[in-house]
């Protein structure tokens, strides 16, 4: 697990990335320079036998490959990560001549988002052996497992605790 803390970091800006297997269940944390900003998954319905690739046959892409690539769009639709960025980083730093082109349809609050994305923000990915061994990877560092402690766009918060 120390791998989404201290592995290598990935510029969001530099995708796709060819190190990322295009079939595999697995956990990823965003970060902003050293601030652990997120943390998640994919592949949660996915059995170990369902990970195992036939030589010759072609597969589409299935799982982490599929969330990393949709987070590096920055499309805001179906994607709750880069809803979070767009409201947190994006939004609040909008100029009145902006917001007027975004009402006129000149400029995309998801272009924008994937700029963001782009300019600040790189990942760490681990692989996992199937869906429920990620889930309860990122179950355990959204709960703060980590050094790093709790990602700031979407920690779990303790049950019976009101923030």
């Amino acid at each position: 697990m120390i791998e989404l803390q201290d592995g290598p970091l990935y510029k969001f800006s530099e995708w796709p990335n060819h190190q990322v297997p295009r079939l595999a269940a697995g956990v990823y944390t965003v970060w902003r320079e050293d601030e652990l900003l997120y943390a998640g998954m994919s592949g949660r319905a996915m059995k170990q036998e369902q990970l195992v690739a036939t030589p010759g046959q072609a597969r589409a892409a299935v799982g982490l490959w599929t969330r990393l690539k949709a987070h590096a769009s920055g499309r805001r639709s179906g994607d709750q990560f880069s809803v979070y960025v767009c409201d947190r980083f994006v939004v609040p730093v909008l100029t009145p001549h902006q917001q007027a082109e975004i009402g006129h349809g000149h400029l995309s609050l998801d272009q924008l988002t994937r700029d963001y994305i782009h300019e600040h923000l790189g990942y760490r990915f681990l692989i996992c052996r199937d869906g429920a061994e990620a889930s309860e990877i990122e179950r355990a560092v959204r709960a703060g497992s980590l050094e790093a402690g709790l990602p700031y766009l979407n920690p779990l918060k303790a049950k019976g605790r009101s923030d």
